[in-house]
C-alpha cells in the first residue's frame, strides 16, 4: 500500500507546539545503564509507543511530535548512550546491539509486555535488531506494531555524506575533535528537504546537543554503526522480511541518503509493503513535517 503526500502545507504546525531545550530536558529523569546515565522521558497515556531517535541527534528530534503523540499514546523515549543529554564515554564499545541491550533492558525494568515502535535512522537498526531478538524468542516484551522512518533499512542502497565517510576513515578522530558548527549546520542542512529548512535556533539545539559532554570526540566511535548494518545485513533485512506484526515506512523522499531508493527498495523485499512518501521532506520527516508524519502514524494506528 503507498501513499503520496506533499509536505509543505503543515510543516509548521507542529513547531509552535513545540516547547524548549531547556523545556525538554526538565521535563526528563535518568536512570543506570552500565554505570553511565541515560536521558529519559515519558508522557501521556494508553498503549505504550517507544520512539528511537537518529545519528548524531537525540531523542530532540521527536520535541515538534511530542504534544501530538502523548495525547493519543503513553509515549516513552531516551537518548541512547553517547547522545543527547545521555552519558558519552570515551572508552566504551558502542554498537546497535549494545544499544538494543539498553532499550530491551529499560522497556522489561518497567515491565511494559507490548509495546509499539515509532523508529528514525540509527534507531531503524535498532528496532531491526529488536525484531530479530523477538523472533528468535528473546526478547521479554511483545513488539505490537513498527513504523520506520528514514533510515538504512538496506545498507546496499544507503548513500552517506562525505563527512560520514570521513568520520568511519583512519582521520575520523581528527574530523570528530575537529568538527565545527559551520561545518555541521553545512551537512545537517543538505540531509533535509525544502519545505521547512531549521531556523537558527533548531541549528542552536542540534550543535548543543551534539557537543554537550564532549559529543564531538565520539562520532568517529559512533558511526561504526554504519559497518554493523553490513555485517548484520542478512539478519536484519530478514528480521523486517520475517516481521508478523503490522509496519509502516514514513519516507521523505527528498533525503539524499535515504530517501527515494530507500523506500523503493522496502517496497521491493518486504512483503505486502506499508509505505506513505513525503515530497519536499528530506532526512528528518518528523522534524520537516511534524503534522505529516503524526497523521500518517496515526492513520497507521487505526488500521491496526
Amino acid at each position: 500500500m503507498d501513499q503520496v503526500i506533499s509536505g509543505h502545507a503543515t510543516a509548521s504546525r507542529g513547531k509552535q507546539q513545540a516547547g524548549t531545550l531547556e523545556w525538554w530536558q526538565q521535563g526528563g529523569k535518568w536512570f543506570s545503564y552500565e554505570g553511565h546515565a541515560i536521558f529519559s522521558r515519558m508522557a501521556g497515556q494508553g498503549e505504550p509507543l517507544v520512539l528511537l531517535h537518529g545519528f548524531p541527534t537525540a531523542s530532540w528530534d521527536w520535541n515538534r511530535m511530542w504534544p501530538m503523540l502523548t495525547q493519543q499514546y503513553n509515549v516513552l523515549v531516551l537518548d541512547m548512550l553517547g547522545f543527547g543529554f545521555s552519558d558519552k564515554p570515551v572508552r566504551y564499545d558502542y554498537s546497535i546491539e549494545d544499544q538494543a541491550d539498553l532499550f530491551e533492558g529499560w522497556i522489561a525494568g518497567l515491565g511494559l509486555k507490548r509495546v509499539h515502535l515509532l523508529a528514525h535512522d540509527y534507531g531503524d537498526s535498532v528496532t531491526q535488531e529488536l525484531l530479530a531478538r523477538e523472533q528468535e524468542g528473546s526478547l521479554p516484551f511483545r513488539i505490537a506494531s513498527v513504523c520506520f522512518l528514514n533510515g538504512a533499512l538496506f545498507p546496499e542502497v544507503h548513500s552517506p555524506l562525505l563527512i560520514q565517510k570521513l568520520l568511519r576513515s583512519p582521520l575520523g578522530g581528527l574530523i570528530s575533535r575537529g568538527l565545527n558548527r559551520r561545518t555541521f549546520e553545512r551537512n545537517f542542512r543538505r540531509l533535509l528537504g525544502s519545505a521547512n529548512p531549521p531556523d537558527h535556533q533548531d541549528m542552536d539545539d542540534f550543535w548543543q546537543l551534539l557537543t554537550y559532554n564532549n559529543g564531538r570526540g565520539i562520532l568517529h566511535h559512533l558511526i561504526h554503526f554504519m559497518e554493523e548494518r553490513r555485517c548484520h545485513r542478512n539478519r536484519w533485512v530478514g528480521a523486517l522480511q520475517n516481521a508478523t506484526q503490522p509496519m509502516r515506512l514514513i519516507s521523505g523522499v527528498s533525503d539524499p541518503v535515504s530517501g527515494a531508493a530507500m523506500a523503493r527498495r522496502y517496497r521491493e523485499l518486504v512483503p505486502d509493503a506499508d509505505v506513505v512518501s513525503l515530497r519536499n521532506i528530506g532526512h528528518y520527516p518528523h522534524f520537516e513535517s511534524p503534522w505529516d508524519v503524526f497523521s500518517a502514524y496515526r492513520d497507521f494506528r487505526k488500521r491496526i
